[in-house]
C-alpha cells in the first residue's frame, strides 16, 4: 500500500519529515522518497529502494544535504516518488496512494494522440503517480486538475502536492478510503496518513479530511479548497490489519477496536456453544495478537505467546514480491516457545487469512514443535475478491485466494454463484468450506468472523465503510 507524511513550518521540517516518513515504514518496504523546498534553494529531493535497508537507515545520510520549511515524503510499495513536476501550473512535487486500474484507458484516451509520453517502468507499466500529474494538468489550477483525477481514476487516489510556495494541498480520495490528518503545533503543520505520527513530532491533530476533500496547508493555517462530499467507504483493514495499534480513523482506535473484535468473536462463538476446550488462546504476531486479547478475555481462555517473530532483520514478510521468498521468510521469522506448545492446545487468531500460503507453514511449524491441537480463528470474513481499490489482497486472479480456491475444489463454477453462502458458517456450504480448509491446511476447527461483527467491532455508519473483499459489492 504506502503512506506519506508532510509539513510547512516556521522552522526546518527536514527532522520532522524523515521521522514523520519513517513512521509510515508499517505501510510499505519497496521505496521511499523525501523532498524538501526552500524558498532560496529550491527543492531537494532523493528516493531510495528500502527493500533491503530499512528507510530510516537509507536516508540518514541525505539528511545534510536538505535544508526547508515545507517538505513531503512517502513510503511507497508500487512507484518511485514524490515527483517533481513542470507544467502551466507551475513547479510541483507529488505523492500519491491508492491504485488506477484504468490506468493503460486513461493513457489511451487523453494522451496517446497529443505527442505526451512517460517514463516506463521495468515492468512497462506508466508510474501512477506520474499519470495522476498529468491527468491534474489538463486543468487550468491545481484543485480542479486534482477533482479531474479523481473523477477519472477507477481506484482510489489520494495525495499531496507541495507548491513552489511552499504549500501542501492535501486531497483525500474521493471516496475516502484512506485517512488524510492535519496536525498544528506552535511553529506550523503537518499532514499525515497515521494519527500517531503527529503526536509524536510533537503535533495535535486538528482536523480530519472527508472524502473527496482538498485542503491547503500553510504555516499558520489550513483551509479547505474544495468541500468533502458525502459518500465515504473507508477500509475496513485499516482497522484489522494495516493501521497502526495507536492510530485512530474516522474517531476509532485501531487497538481498541481489535480487542473489541476478538471480544465480539468469543461472544458468537459462546453462544453457538463452538469454544473449544484449549489450553492458551494466541495471536499470530503482529497484528493478530490484540484480537487475540480480545478472544481471551472474553472467553477466560488463557492468553499466551506461544511463537513469537523475529524481526530486528527481517520486516513484513507480505512484502516481497517473489511468494517463495514471502514463505521462506515468514517461516524463518518464527521462534517457537517449547514450554508453551508441547503437548498444548492451542487457538490461534489472525488478522485475517487471505491465501493461506504462510498459515499452512505455521501450523505444520506449531506440530512440528509438539502441539497437540491447533484451532484458528479469522478476525474478519472469508476473503472472496482481490482488492480494487488499494493493494490488500491483490493476486493475478481471485482463486489465488484461499477461499475462492476451495469453493472451486467444492463445486466448481456453480459454487461461485453462491459466495454470499460460502461465506456464512451457518449454512450447508458454508460448514463445507470450512471443513474443507480444515483438511487443507491442518487445523482441528477454523472460525471466521462475520460481516455483523467486524462492523460492529469498527463501531462507525456501516454505510460508510469499504466491505468490497467480503461481498464484492462497492
Amino acid at each position: 500500500m504506502g503512506g506519506f507524511f508532510g509539513a510547512v513550518s516556521r522552522q526546518d521540517v527536514t527532522l520532522d519529515i524523515f521521522f514523520g516518513v519513517d513512521y509510515h515504514s508499517h505501510l510499505g518496504t519497496r521505496r521511499g522518497g523525501m523532498i524538501i523546498h526552500d524558498p532560496k534553494d529550491g527543492f531537494q529531493r532523493q528516493i531510495h529502494s528500502i527493500e533491503n535497508t530499512p528507510f530510516r537507515t537509507k536516508f540518514e545520510k541525505d539528511l545534510a544535504e536538505f535544508h526547508g520549511y515545507s517538505g513531503i515524503g512517502c513510503i511507497s510499495d508500487s512507484d518511485p516518488q514524490p515527483l517533481l513536476v513542470r507544467s502551466h501550473l507551475g513547479l510541483y512535487a507529488i505523492t500519491t496512494v491508492g491504485i488506477i486500474n484504468n490506468a493503460d484507458a486513461l493513457v489511451e484516451r487523453y494522451f496517446s494522440d497529443h505527442g505526451h509520453q512517460f517514463m516506463a517502468m521495468s515492468s512497462g507499466k506508466v508510474n501512477a503517480t506520474e499519470l495522476a500529474a498529468a491527468l491534474i494538468n489538463q486543468k487550468d489550477d491545481l484543485v480542479s486538475g486534482i477533482l479531474h483525477a479523481q473523477e477519472m481514476v477507477d481506484g482510489s487516489l489520494t495525495l499531496l502536492i507541495l507548491t513552489d510556495q511552499g504549500e501542501i494541498l492535501a486531497a483525500r480520495d474521493r471516496m475516502g478510503r484512506l485517512p488524510v490528518l492535519v496536525g498544528k503545533n506552535q511553529q506550523g503543520h503537518c499532514v499525515s496518513f497515521e494519527s500517531f505520527a503527529c503526536h509524536k513530532l510533537g503535533y495535535e491533530v486538528a482536523y480530519e479530511l472527508g472524502p473527496r476533500e482538498i485542503v491547503r496547508i500553510r504555516p499558520e493555517d489550513f483551509k479547505t479548497l474544495s468541500p468533502p462530499g458525502e459518500q465515504m467507504k473507508i477500509c475496513a483493514f485499516l482497522w484489522t490489519y494495516y493501521g497502526y495499534p495507536n492510530s485512530n480513523y474516522e474517531g476509532v482506535n485501531v487497538e481498541v477496536m481489535r480487542y473489541r473484535n476478538g471480544a465480539i468473536m468469543a461472544q458468537n462463538e459462546r453462544r453457538r456453544g463452538t469454544l473449544p476446550p484449549v489450553d492458551y488462546v494466541a495471536g499470530v504476531p503482529d497484528s493478530g495478537v490484540p484480537h487475540a486479547i480480545g478472544y481471551a478475555n472474553e472467553s477466560r481462555m488463557e492468553f499466551a505467546r506461544p511463537f513469537v517473530k523475529y524481526t530486528p532483520t527481517w520486516p513484513r514478510s507480505f512484502m516481497p514480491v517473489n511468494q517463495d521468498v514471502r514463505n521462506q521468510v515468514a517461516k524463518m521469522k518464527q521462534i517457537p516457545v517449547p514450554e508453551l506448545i508441547q503437548g498444548k492446545r492451542l487457538l490461534f487468531v489472525d488478522d485475517s487469512i487471505v491465501r493461506g500460503t504462510q498459515l499452512r507453514e505455521t501450523v505444520e511449524f506449531l506440530y512440528e514443535s509438539g502441539a497437540k491441537e491447533v484451532h484458528m480463528r479469522s478476525a474478519c470474513p472469508p476473503i472472496m475478491y482481490s482488492c480494487k481499490y488499494l493493494n490488500f489482497s491483490r493476486g493475478n486472479s481471485d482463486m489465488d485466494l484461499l477461499a475462492r480456491r476451495t469453493v472451486q475444489e467444492l463445486e466448481g463454477s456453480e459454487g461461485q454463484e453462491h459466495l454470499d453462502e460460502y461465506a456464512d458458517a451457518g449454512t450447508c456450504r458454508g460448514q463445507c468450506m470450512l471443513k474443507r480448509i480444515c483438511e487443507k491446511l491442518g487445523f482441528d476447527s477454523l472460525g471466521y468472523q462475520s460481516l455483523d461483527g467486524l462492523l460492529e467491532s469498527i463501531g462507525i455508519d456501516q454505510d460508510k465503510i469499504c466491505t468490497y473483499c467480503w461481498t464484492g459489492r462497492e
